[in-house]
C-alpha cells in the first residue's frame, strides 16, 4: 500500500497513549517515520499470508479483522475503534499474518513501521510494558470471544456480538441504535453462524420486542434482557 506522508497530522493528540510514554527525541522519531493513510470501503489494510512490517493505529472509522474459513466464509475476529492498535502481534510472533483486516468504512489508520517501534522498545522500558498490555488484553478478548462463539447457543452468541459492537462503537443520538450498520452477513461472520441463523435468530429477538431493525440499523429496545441472553448462552 502506498501512502503519504502528512507533516501538519498532530500525532501527540492521535496517538497519547503511546506518546506519553516517550521522550521528546522518541516523539521525533515516531512522528518523522509515521505515515497517515486513508482506505476506502471494504479496501485491504493487509491480507493473511503478508510479511507484518507495520504496526497501525486506526484514527477515525471503523477496521474488521477476519479469517477465510472452511469453505471460503469469513470469521469476523474482532473489530478496532479508534484509537487502536493493530497489525503488530504477528511481527514479535516472527510470522505472517494469520489474519486480515479491512476497511469497515472510510477509515484513516496511522501506520509505523515495526522496526520503527522495536528500536523503540529496545530503548524504553516504559513503552516495551505498554505494548506488553495491549497484547495482554487482545490476548484476553480473544480468550472470551472463543468461549463465547464456541460454548452459547445461538441466541447467546448473537446477543454478545450486539453488545460487543455496543460496547465498541456505542449508540447514536436516539441514545439505542448501534453506531454502526452491518449487514446479516455480517452480523453472521461476527457471531459464527450461518446467515439464515442469524436472520431467524434477528426476526425472534424483533419479535421479542429485544431489538429493532431498519436496515442495517439494530435499536436496543430491551438491553437487560440481550445481556441476560448473552450472559446464559
Amino acid at each position: 500500500m502506498i501512502a503519504e506522508k502528512k507533516k501538519e497530522v498532530d500525532l501527540s493528540a492521535s496517538l497519547w497513549e503511546v506518546w506519553r510514554v516517550l521522550t521528546d527525541q522518541e516523539r521525533v522519531t515516531l512522528r518523522y517515520n509515521s505515515v497517515i493513510q486513508q482506505f476506502k470501503r471494504n479496501e485491504m489494510i493487509y491480507c493473511e499470508g503478508d510479511d507484518p512490517k507495520d504496526m497501525m493505529c486506526l484514527l477515525k472509522g471503523k477496521v474488521r479483522i477476519f479469517k477465510k474459513g472452511v469453505g471460503g466464509r469469513s470469521q469476523i475476529i474482532r473489530m478496532i475503534k479508534p484509537i487502536q492498535y493493530f497489525a503488530y502481534r504477528a511481527y514479535f510472533a516472527r510470522e505472517k499474518y494469520l489474519t486480515a483486516a479491512s476497511a469497515f468504512e472510510t477509515s484513516t489508520v496511522c501506520i509505523i513501521p515495526m522496526a520503527v517501534i522495536e528500536s523503540l522498545i529496545r530503548a524504553n522500558s516504559n513503552l516495551a510494558m505498554f505494548v506488553i498490555r495491549q497484547l495482554s488484553t487482545d490476548l484476553g478478548i480473544a480468550d472470551a470471544r472463543t468461549v463465547n462463539l464456541t460454548q452459547k447457543h445461538v441466541r447467546g452468541r448473537l446477543a454478545e456480538s450486539i453488545l460487543y459492537l455496543l460496547d465498541c462503537y456505542g449508540r447514536e443520538e436516539d441514545g439505542a441504535t448501534l453506531s454502526i450498520y452491518l449487514s446479516r452477513e455480517d452480523l453472521a461472520n461476527h457471531s459464527n453462524m450461518t446467515t439464515s441463523n442469524a436472520i431467524r435468530t434477528l426476526s425472534t429477538f424483533v419479535a421479542e420486542r429485544i431489538i429493532a431493525l431498519d436496515g442495517r440499523k439494530v435499536k436496543i429496545i430491551d438491553e437487560e434482557r440481550l445481556r441476560k441472553i448473552s450472559l446464559l448462552g
